[in-house]
């Protein structure tokens, strides 16, 4: 296939109910495995990484990677920045190719969240990208520096927010959490149902590592269209390296470089799956 727009594939995944993943990269080695598992399940996905982490992964070295990945790719992926913070990061995306960007205004007021937002979208549509926004907190954060509280998802500010941008992508916050969930999270899905009637665009949930397949696929019956995953792969790729490491303290840099292909491709694998995307190509 090809690199195609993130709406392209929202608008197709809302009809038919299934997710649509959003994995996170940090490396060559998560993006091949990454897009590995996509081709062999023929899923659709967006290639994903977020302005808090950038630090370790320098946006004009990585971006054009996952770039060309989309591009070579046999089937459609996206390529999306995550919790854009600042419109010269934001710019810096849509510059490389990005084929859409995610404004994070959730610690904003409403108003100040619908301006910056409009502003976004309007470099956006320069590009030919489009937006997602995010409306409420999902807890933990991003990049790790902090332990936010949930601020779930105010249904009455939705709609505000959506008549006023009419954005291409709405994050909600329903009781999910970025990174590891310190118990089991408890998903508000009448919150979510009635987000979603008044709400047109494609809904999405952050803080996908750690709920189980039956909520993932609640949370696709009520509305969510994208599904962003990045703690979970991680997770498995440190569990990988330690394994191996353990059997073999003495092991090459280039098995661990194909245990982390493998680790990575077993993660996007299982959610690809939890989120009945496969064959949806």
């Amino acid at each position: 296939m090809a690199l195609v727009k993130m709406d392209d594939l929202l608008k197709k995944a809302d009809i038919h109910k299934y997710g649509v993943g959003s994995f996170s990269v940090a490396s060559l080695e998560m993006i091949m495995g990454t897009i590995q598992a996509a081709e062999e399940l023929n899923a659709p996905i967006i290639l994903q990484i977020a302005e808090g982490r950038l630090k370790y992964s320098p946006l004009h070295l990585i971006g054009p990677v996952m770039i060309d990945a989309a591009k070579k790719a046999k089937v459609p992926v996206a390529v999306h920045l995550d919790h854009g913070l600042t419109i010269e990061t934001i710019k810096q995306a849509l510059d490389l190719g990005f084929t859409s960007i995610m404004f994070d205004g959730s610690k904003l007021p409403v108003e100040k969240n619908i301006k910056k937002t409009i502003e976004v979208m309007q470099l956006a549509k320069q590009y030919g990208a489009v937006t997602e926004a995010e409306l409420g907190l999902v807890g933990g954060s991003e990049d790790d520096s902090e332990d936010l509280e949930i601020m779930a998802t105010s249904i009455e500010e939705a709609k505000q927010f959506y008549e006023c941008t009419g954005v291409d992508a709405l994050a909600v916050a329903i009781g999910n959490a970025h990174g590891i969930y310190k118990s089991t999270p408890q998903l508000q899905f009448d919150r979510l149902k009635e987000i979603d009637k008044i709400v047109k665009a494609p809904l999405v949930l952050h803080g996908g590592s750690g709920i189980t397949v039956a909520d993932f696929r609640a949370c696709i019956q009520y509305g969510i269209v994208k599904i962003n995953v990045m703690t979970a792969t991680l997770n498995k790729v440190v569990e990988g390296s330690r394994r191996l490491l353990e059997k073999n303290p003495k092991v090459d840099y280039f098995t661990y470089h194909q245990q982390t292909i493998q680790s990575a491709y077993e993660s996007v694998t299982d959610h690809i799956k939890a989120f009945q995307s496969e064959n949806q190509a």
